[in-house]
Parts: structure tokens; C-alpha cells; sequence
């Protein structure tokens, strides 16, 4: 019998994978140069001297917002609502489980002075909105989970009333007018949680890139592009005003909108990458270590760090606690989160089967799905959707 897992994925777009890294590398610095869990009382960052660069690396989130635009929009290709939730549910929940019951047991035996947590706190974060019932997250990072989860519930409502994608120009430019309306009038927090309205721009950038990557080629397209990419940079420029009060730092506006902008234009970049000069097996690691990296890296790795340098971190312990989480999520991702997956993803597909929900699209449905969606381009001219479904 061969090994599957040897074999090379080729339903995914490689250099996406790396962009992945590289955004978590940039929350990473974020995180150990600038920035700690400092709503847990640590007294410093592990390496301050990294400050003036690592400041900026808080923009690694909102590109994997991009990303995940031009991901989800091939994953809900056809899906119905009900295997699309199944496919997203499947995919970021066990792990998530896994990783911040790994970061609540770290906590729980090496917080010492600086950390502490309760099994009513891990009870909430399975939740994972856990300030909804009244606790604070298992890690700082989280917060971003939450954002993601409601992309993924405003994408399966969409595809329920069957207007995703087919109204995608629509549904975009609906959003950025929310955005704008709340933003510059009332800017209420409830409509910045129920719409995303602080990074709806990065979200909108994902899902056109998609559009261009299956084939589209219009005026509109890249009408829309510009304007999405203008929203996304207005929203970093508008993030560096909280991050100055919250963390006293001394932001550039001129660099953010840079780096946000050479950034997308990478991410679009990436889409038009076939193939890479490295082995797969290394980009396909790398890939699939960013999800666990990131939910690891904060709390989990402050905690080994401190505990084992008596709260003095320096160059050296930092680098190897951050080589140890690394580790760790490699173990996750390679042990742990596929069978978790596969199972989950399994029993809920056979569950709703047994319901009579079906979790696939008819392939004449489909096919004229994707005929609206993109101005009739006939399907001899439509380019091949490669990124993976994740």
C-alpha cells in the first residue's frame, strides 16, 4: 500500500504556505520584541532590542485574515452550508482544543508568579469566545480566532441564502460601506465584532484575489481591488491609534501602510506561484505547523521561558523557547491534528448524512454557481482552482 502521507499535496498553492510562515513570524517578533501577554503582568519582552522592528509585526494577523479570504472562497466551492461548516469546524476546532488544553496545562504546572489559570477558565475557552461567559482567553492570541469564526459564520449564512458567491461584488461592497459607516460615524463595538469591521478590507483583498485566481478578468475586479486594498491599509493606519494608547509605542503610519500594501501584493503574488525550488514535504510542514504555532506561541512559550529563567529571559533562552514551541507545533500538526480531523470531519459528515443534509453540491448546480460568480467565463477558459481546502 503506498504511503499517502510521502506523497506531495498538489491541491494547494505552495507559496501561500510560506506566506503563512512568514506571517506567523511576524506575530512572533510582534510577541517576544515588542510586545508580551502583558495583561498577565510579565515585566518585560523577552528581546526588547528587537522593539523598533518588531513593533509592525502585528500586521502578520490581518494577512492572515487575506489569506483566509482566498482560502475559504475555495473551500466553500462546492459545498453547501452544511459542509462547509463541517469542513471549517473540522478543521480549526480539534486543534484548537488540542493546543490550548496543551497551554492550560503548561500554565497550570509552570506559571509561577506570572501566570495562573482555572478549569472554569479551560471550561469557557472550549467555547472559544471565553470573555462571552465572563472569563478571559487561555491566551492573548485568541482574539483572532474569534474574528475568524465569524467570517466563517457570515460565509455560510451567504451560502445558505445562495448569494455567496455568485454576489460577491455585492456582498464586498456592502461590507466596505459598513465599514466606512461605522468606522467614521458612531463606530459602535458591536458592529466592529458582528461585521469584522476593522479588517473586513483584508478579508474582501482574499476573496478577490480568489476571484482573479479562478480566471476573472475585469474592470470591476480590479475597481474593487483597489478599493479593498484602500480599506485594508485605512484599518492598519486605524489599528496603530489603539496599539499607541495600549502599548506606548511610537508607530509610523507611512511604514504600516507599506507593509500592509507590499504585503497583499505578495499574497496575490503567491496565488500566481505554481511551484517552488524546495521539497515539498518541507513546504507542506511549514504550512501546516503556522495554526498550532500561532495558538502556541504566546502564553505557552512565555511560560517555559520564564519559568526556566527565573523571569530573566535573555537572546539565547528566547531563541530556544521559541525552537521548543516550534517543535511542539510540528508534533501537533504531524501526531495530533490529523487524526483529530479526519475523525471529527468524519462523524459529522456521516451525521449529517444521516439527517439527509447534504454536504456537496450537485455538479450541474455547481457548474452554474460558478458561471454567475465570474461573468460567465465558459469552463474551457477557467483556470483550475489549486489551494488547498484546509
Amino acid at each position: 500500500m503506498p504511503d499517502t502521507k510521502a506523497q506531495p499535496d498538489t491541491t494547494r498553492v505552495p507559496a501561500l504556505d510560506l506566506m503563512r510562515v512568514a506571517a506567523v513570524g511576524a506575530v512572533i517578533l510582534y510577541h517576544y520584541g515588542f510586545w508580551g501577554p502583558a495583561a498577565h503582568g510579565v515585566p518585560q519582552v523577552a528581546m526588547p532590542l528587537l522593539a523598533p522592528v518588531a513593533q509592525y509585526g502585528f500586521l502578520g494577523v490581518p494577512v492572515f485574515f487575506a489569506i483566509s479570504g482566498f482560502v475559504i472562497a475555495y473551500s466553500a466551492e462546492g459545498r453547501t452550508p452544511v459542509g462547509f461548516t463541517i469542513a471549517r469546524f473540522s478543521r480549526i476546532y480539534p486543534t484548537f482544543v488540542i493546543c490550548m488544553t496543551l497551554t492550560f496545562a503548561t500554565t497550570l504546572a509552570l506559571g509561577g508568579a506570572h501566570f495562573d489559570v482555572t478549569w472554569r477558565q479551560w471550561f469557557a475557552n472550549l467555547f472559544i469566545a471565553a470573555p462571552a461567559l465572563g472569563q478571559p482567553y487561555m491566551d492573548d492570541a485568541y482574539w483572532s480566532l474569534v474574528i475568524e469564526v465569524m467570517f466563517y459564520v457570515w460565509v455560510a449564512a451567504l451560502l445558505a441564502l445562495r448569494i455567496f458567491p455568485r454576489r460577491i461584488d455585492a456582498i464586498i461592497v456592502a461590507w466596505i460601506a459598513i465599514t466606512f459607516a461605522n468606522e467614521l460615524t458612531i463606530d459602535a463595538p458591536i458592529f466592529e465584532k458582528l461585521f469584522m469591521a476593522d479588517d473586513s478590507g483584508f478579508f474582501a483583498v482574499g476573496l478577490l484575489i480568489y476571484e482573479h485566481y479562478r480566471g476573472r478578468r475585469d474592470a470591476r475586479l480590479y475597481g474593487l481591488m483597489s478599493l479593498a486594498m484602500g480599506t485594508a491599509a485605512f484599518q492598519a493606519v486605524h489599528k496603530i491609534e489603539r496599539l499607541d494608547v495600549h502599548t506606548h509605542g511610537s508607530f509610523d503610519a507611512g511604514i504600516v501602510v507599506a507593509i500592509c500594501i507590499v504585503s497583499l501584493g505578495m499574497v496575490f503574488l503567491a496565488t500566481r506561484i505554481r511551484s517552488l525550488p524546495l521539497p515539498a514535504r518541507i513546504v507542506l510542514a511549514a504550512g501546516g505547523i503556522t495554526y498550532p504555532l500561532y495558538l502556541l506561541h504566546l502564553q505557552l512559550g512565555y511560560t517555559i521561558l520564564l519559568a526556566a529563567t527565573s523571569g530573566q529571559p535573555g537572546i539565547l533562552s528566547t531563541t530556544a523557547a521559541i525552537v521548543g514551541v516550534v517543535w511542539l507545533a510540528w508534533f501537533v500538526w504531524r501526531v495530533l491534528e490529523r487524526p483529530a480531523h479526519s475523525w471529527t470531519k468524519d462523524r459529522l459528515t456521516m451525521l449529517a448524512s444521516r439527517l439527509g443534509w447534504p454536504s456537496r453540491i450537485h455538479a450541474g448546480a455547481q457548474l452554474a454557481l460558478q458561471d454567475a460568480s465570474i461573468g460567465g467565463i465558459s469552463p474551457q477558459n477557467r483556470k483550475d482552482p489549486s489551494a488547498g481546502r484546509r
